[in-house]
């Protein structure tokens, strides 16, 4: 599965969110970081979904960039 994952740079780290999976993040201090440090939370976020016997939700998020005058 391919989930969308949002990452934000703040002033002396990064953070990473997956919006399809309410709950999951990770910080870090570099992107490379964050990036590792998602995908082991989503893999552990998953695992504990289908041990509860719940099943995976499939991925629905997307994005795009909107350019604007500014």
């Amino acid at each position: 599965m391919r989930y969308m994952v949002i990452i934000e740079q703040g002033p002396s780290s990064f953070g990473a969110y997956v919006p399809d999976l309410p709950g999951c993040v990770a910080v870090g201090s570099s992107k490379q970081e964050v990036l590792q440090l998602i995908q082991e939370a989503i893999e552990f976020h998953l695992e504990g979904i289908k041990d509860k016997g719940a099943s995976v939700p499939e991925p629905h998020s997307y994005s795009e960039f909107v350019e604007v005058h500014a």
